[in-house]
């Protein structure tokens, strides 16, 4: 079998054979294939897409090229979340103990923020002492006596989807629906999960701008799941503004915090009760309204905070902090911004939010950065909101001075003031099961 005759039949919009993609993936992954050939076939399959076999077929020799999660020493029905990434986006931090509250397990790798997206694992690390890197073992037993563990991807898992995205990345082929479905859906089969629930996002601060590029993605994944013997859902969600009040690690965490105090009921909430009530269909087979309820329930008699704390407690972080979140460092400089114009809030550009969160030392720009789990933005006002000249619509936090000036210009930049309110979104678009 050779290289250059698969890339042929790909560029020429021919079906591939279990056998090629199997070829390519583990000839590529055990570095037999040179980066020149991979990248000609990420375009060619950029253009001419994957038939639902190939997508299957590619995702279940990626989810095997290195190691799989053995999650049969948890006791119960394992569920997963994942999120297609956004700016605010603190869900696993509410859903997995709403859902471990519930009699759900959830054992969930999660990754690190990279651009303008936030990653769980570094919302976590700012809870001082927490550790992201516990070994199977003890993820399998932190699972089993609070119902869920957080954690880093192992370093093996799925290595052919970190070889193929480094040349996606330098190619202009990330944003290919077949290798996004094939990337997200490797780790997923790979962490072992018997129940997934997708929240894929759509709007100014998604991958996927449109709706109807959002769908086609959630309908990919959840055939792929489906075909791999898992329970699925999707649910296409707004990700247009900021999810929730709170932009940045730490501060993203004490927001989490508020939610599962009962002390917030906005679209975040709403999301995340909409969330756990999919996972929770599958542990128990109960209808969607009764999951609702119950997980409602989880949130207003504090067995799901309970649960947050026991997980914190168990891998090794202050689990005062969820007690008392003043307890969180602060940054050093917190800079009100003021609106210079009266009128609504008729769009914020979510993504330009997060690279305003980046530049004040939340986020990375390369995978190597150093991040500030102090800093990020508090927003006081959001889309549809009404507002007067010289009001404060945002706190920005960091602990670099030097930027402050330039941060709040940029993040006034964001937001387009209106004399017209606009219409309000839904938070949750639409549901594939």
């Amino acid at each position: 079998m050779r290289m250059y005759d698969i890339i042929q039949k790909k560029k020429e919009n021919k079906a591939l054979t279990k056998e090629e993609i199997r070829y390519f993936v583990d000839m590529f992954t055990q570095g037999k294939i040179e980066n020149c050939k991979a990248s000609a076939l990420m375009m060619a399959i950029w253009f001419n897409g994957m038939n639902d076999y190939e997508l299957n077929e590619l995702t279940f020799a990626m989810a095997q090229s290195g190691d799989t999660v053995d999650l049969s020493g948890i006791d119960g029905f394992t569920v997963d979340k994942h999120s297609t990434g956004g700016v605010g986006d603190k869900t696993t931090l509410i859903v997995a103990p709403i859902v471990a509250a519930c009699g759900g397990k959830v054992a969930k790798m999660s990754g690190r923020g990279l651009g303008h997206t936030g990653g769980t694992v570094d919302k976590l690390e700012s809870i001082e002492g927490f550790s992201t890197s516990l070994d199977t073992e003890k993820f399998i037993e932190c699972v089993n006596k609070t119902g869920l563990s957080v954690i880093g991807q192992t370093g093996n898992l799925t290595p052919a989807d970190k070889k193929m995205y480094a040349i996606r990345d330098i190619t202009a082929t990330v944003d290919s629906i077949p290798l996004i479905a094939s990337s997200i859906m490797s780790k997923k089969l790979a962490a072992g999960s018997k129940g997934i629930v997708l929240d894929v996002k759509t709007g100014s601060g998604a991958f996927m701008k449109t709706v109807e590029q959002s769908e086609i993605l959630a309908e990919k994944m959840v055939s792929i799941g489906k075909a791999a013997g898992r329970k699925m859902t999707a649910l296409i969600t707004d990700m247009d503004s900021p999810l929730g009040k709170a932009v940045g690690n730490s501060l993203e965490v004490i927001e989490a915090v508020e939610v599962l105090r009962d002390r917030q009921h906005d679209e975040l909430y709403e999301l995340c009760i909409t969330l756990a009530a999919n996972m929770l269909m599958f542990v128990h087979k109960e209808s969607f309204e009764n999951c609702i309820e119950m997980a409602k329930k989880a949130v207003t008699d504090g067995k799901a905070l309970k649960k947050l704390r026991e997980m914190v407690a168990f891998q090794g972080g202050r689990a005062e902090l969820i007690d008392d979140t003043s307890l969180f460092r602060k940054a050093e400089y917190i800079i009100p911004v003021k609106c210079e114009k009266a009128g609504y809030i008729y769009h914020m550009d979510a993504e330009k939010i997060g690279k305003v969160s980046v530049l004040l030392g939340a986020g990375r720009e390369r995978k190597e950065d150093i991040i500030d789990h102090s800093a990020g933005i508090i927003l006081c006002k959001k889309t549809g909101d009404q507002i007067t000249e010289g009001e404060t619509i945002a706190y920005l936090h960091t602990n670099n001075e030097t930027i402050t000036a330039q941060a709040s210009e940029m993040y006034k930049e964001c937001l387009e003031i209106s004399d017209k309110k606009p219409e309000k979104r839904n938070i949750i678009i639409k549901t594939i099961r």
